[in-house]
């Protein structure tokens, strides 16, 4: 049967018409001519029997069904785009080699992983590992990924979870704060702003007890996202931030940070590789010679 699917030249003009608000603007940025653009929306509302624009003097607006639809056509065009290049991108001239499409915590995507890819593409040259930034857990279907690494106590339901590392944190700030000593003592940190982190908001009250230590206030400072952004904040003297070490080990050594307590201590968390249940063939897929190189790696860390 024949599906009901109309052309991929009406849905990019249609898409980048929808965008833009211009028949012109589409035009322009597809190089065709603004009377093609208009054909092909034409022959697209004829194909659907659905106005998708207003006509005015001054322009074109989208119709209520215009807008609905431009936004899963814009999602479809994206996904489709996106696997084409994962395709070219496998190419090689000994022909198809493979990909992953890997989500990842973007800290420790820039901090730990990418300085250790090359030794990947080293090892499996015909294999290109792709990444995406993803901060919270997901439902793989529909998403592209192939897996994710991320903090948290196990995997999700329907998935493999492979321990890599367990996390340990640690207190770092700028070393002004110090002061010219090795540490701060505990009546320091009543006047040290904390910086949190959002998605950890007992963060500090738990590493005070811990440590043994009281400190009124400690959930009150400067919240962020990302850990990157409490470095930042931390190495520009904004405040303490209590960051897993493996993350700031190039500041700590550069001297943008240092540490301010002399211990650091393991939260409840791992990072950990998680993928769906992978069917194993006859030969090792993309994604499984991803996994046993980076349980190696994070085994000798």
């Amino acid at each position: 049967m024949r599906r009901k699917i109309p052309s991929t030249a009406a849905l990019s003009a249609f898409e980048a018409a929808a965008r833009h608000q211009s028949f012109t603007l589409a035009a322009d940025e597809l190089a065709v001519t603004q009377s093609a653009v208009c054909r092909q929306i034409a022959g697209l509302e004829e194909f659907v029997g659905v106005p998708l624009f207003r006509r005015t003097r001054r322009g074109v607006t989208l119709t209520a069904a215009g807008q609905d639809y431009a936004k899963r056509v814009r999602q479809r065009l994206d996904e489709v785009e996106r696997d084409t290049l994962a395709l070219m991108g496998t190419a090689s001239r000994d022909g198809l080699r493979g990909s992953v499409e890997l989500g990842i915590v973007p800290t420790f995507g820039t901090h730990w992983l990418l300085p250790r890819l090359p030794g990947f593409a080293t090892e499996h040259p015909g294999i290109t590992v792709h990444l995406s930034s993803r901060v919270r857990p997901f439902l793989f279907e529909g998403s592209g990924l192939d897996a994710a690494v991320f903090t948290g106590e196990g995997g999700w339901p329907g998935t493999e979870a492979h321990a890599l590392m367990p996390e340990k944190l640690i207190a770092v700030g700028s070393p002004a704060l110090l002061g010219g000593r090795d540490a701060l003592k505990e009546q320091d940190w009543l006047r040290v702003p904390l910086l949190q982190m959002s998605t950890r908001p007992y963060g500090w009250r738990q590493w005070f007890a811990a440590q043994g230590l009281s400190v009124p206030g400690d959930m009150a400072g400067p919240r962020m996202e990302l850990f990157s952004m409490l470095s930042k904040a931390a190495s520009h003297g904004q405040g303490a931030a209590l960051i897993p070490r493996l993350l700031v080990e190039d500041e700590l050594q550069r001297g943008h940070l240092v540490a301010l307590w002399p211990t650091e201590i393991p939260s409840n968390r791992h990072y950990f590789l998680i993928h769906p249940t992978e069917n194993e063939g006859a030969s090792p897929s993309p994604l499984a010679l991803f996994r046993q190189w980076l349980l190696k790696l994070a085994r000798s860390a």
